[in-house]
């Protein structure tokens, strides 16, 4: 029996081998299927999906058990009807078993899926405290180098030292770190040494004169060792007799008096960075340039963020490896517009972007120093994280933000779980508070510490 064509996508009407009769008919060794009337088979098989299709007589075919030729169709129009019959039986078979796979034709009430109770992850309402903070990109290194320029034979050459502005004899190398006393380069072979402080020598110190410089001169001299004054402010004969002797030491002509060029004064220690001047050139120019020996942080801060820094600010520093120190805000500049930088350029660039200077915002400069240096580990320079604290809440009542569900009309609730409310669980409107670290404060009626709420799993 040749199976009937059918439509792409839908079930066939045959067994495994898209024979029709195999699967709708079930006929003994040498038995034929006596034949029913059309109408007769078609209510049987509305009635009872499962029972065998109507064969006609002599179904068997050529290998039928019956033998013979098969006889003729006494109704040829027939055929094509029981075909069509067929077809309509086994895609109803079909999508009734899709139907009830599906569970659409219902069945018995202890069939059918029971609604679950309560949520399927549960946290409680805490009571705690939350520090709302931000996290802004600042960098790591030794701060900014500063240029150290020759200076004059000031203090004047020993006799047969040379005069004028000297011949480079000695620098230091990049790196070296330059202390208090230390030599900083040496021009004529005499010695211009680092002294400590935040005035640089300006001007000729002599016995009456006094001054904030002079301070600096005397207390540098006193941690040097040197004696026999007071460090008052007040360069006297006893401060002369202490200068004369420093200024043996460094190769000096013993004057007793003190010109600019005779030291360079910075805040601290120096760390080399970059040597300009060689060996036997003319000291002249940009000697070398040099950074302070502390690593410190420094972070260019949006200007709406200017209310989280002051002096004595403290903030979290996350380094590339993951760990983190604490530091320090030491010095917080003033705010200046990226639009300033960029207005001579106005010409250029498309005037309709949104992405010019003048949309660009504020920032102010920032240093944090860090005390605990050794936990910086070897890092020379990098990129890191500044976590900066802007607020504090004590004791308020807190869950997961995941745990808020948005309601329609706006606002929030969170679903608490009762087991006396229909499904387990009830709605309750919170109210919200302060965002910190994937927490946030709620408040509300019927939420206290210890309510059970519904979370994703």
């Amino acid at each position: 029996m040749t199976s009937p064509d059918h439509a792409p996508g839908l079930p066939g009407p045959g067994g495994p081998d898209g024979d029709p009769a195999a699967a709708l008919e079930v006929r003994g060794p040498g038995a034929l299927a006596t034949e029913q009337p059309a109408g007769a088979a078609l209510a049987a098989s509305a009635q009872d999906p499962a029972a065998p299709a109507p064969v006609p007589a002599g179904g068997g075919g050529q290998d039928g058990a019956g033998g013979g030729e098969e006889p003729p169709l006494s109704h040829p129009k027939r055929r094509p009807l029981r075909t069509t019959l067929i077809v309509l039986v086994a895609i109803a078979v079909a999508a009734a078993a899709g139907l009830a796979a599906t569970g659409t034709l219902g069945g018995k009430d202890d069939d059918k899926p029971q609604a679950s109770k309560g949520p399927s992850a549960t946290a409680k309402v805490q009571r705690t405290s939350l520090t709302d903070t931000q996290t802004v990109d600042g960098k790591l290194s030794y701060g900014d180098a500063s240029t150290v320029l020759a200076q004059s034979s000031g203090g004047g050459a020993k006799p047969g030292a040379g005069g004028g502005s000297g011949i480079v004899t000695w620098v230091p190398k990049a790196g070296d770190t330059i202390k208090r006393g230390g030599d900083v380069y040496r021009g004529n072979q005499q010695k211009t040494p680092l002294l400590y402080g935040n005035i640089p020598f300006y001007r000729t110190m002599k016995s009456g004169t006094s001054g904030s410089d002079v301070k600096i001169l005397e207390q540098n001299l006193k941690a040097l060792g040197y004696d026999g004054f007071v460090a008052d402010s007040t360069y006297n004969d006893d401060t002369a007799a202490a200068v004369k002797e420093w200024q043996g030491d460094l190769n000096r002509e013993e004057t007793g008096t003190v010109k600019p060029g005779d030291a360079v004064v910075a805040p601290g220690a120096r760390k080399v960075s970059e040597v300009k001047a060689e060996v036997g050139a003319a000291l002249s120019g940009t000697v070398l340039s040099w950074t302070a020996t502390e690593r410190v942080i420094t972070v260019d801060l949006d200007a709406q963020y200017e209310d989280l820094v002051k002096n004595g600010t403290k903030a979290q520093v996350k380094l590339p490896d993951g760990t983190s120190v604490e530091a320090t805000v030491t010095e917080v500049g003033s705010p200046s517009n990226a639009a300033d930088a960029g207005s001579g350029d106005s010409g250029s660039g498309d005037s309709g972007s949104g992405d010019s200077d003048s949309d660009k915002a504020s920032t102010l400069p920032v240093e944090l120093k860090v005390k605990e240096q050794k936990g910086l580990g070897n890092y020379q320079a990098a990129s890191v994280d500044v976590t900066l604290k802007s607020e504090s809440r004590k004791g308020v009542l807190a869950v997961p933000v995941s745990a808020l569900v948005a309601k329609d009309g706006g606002g929030y609730a969170l679903e608490v779980v009762k087991s006396s409310a229909p499904n387990g669980v009830e709605y309750v409107p919170v109210k919200l508070g302060m965002f910190a670290d994937s927490m946030v404060e709620v408040s509300g009626a019927g939420i206290s510490e210890g309510t059970v709420v519904g979370v994703p799993k």
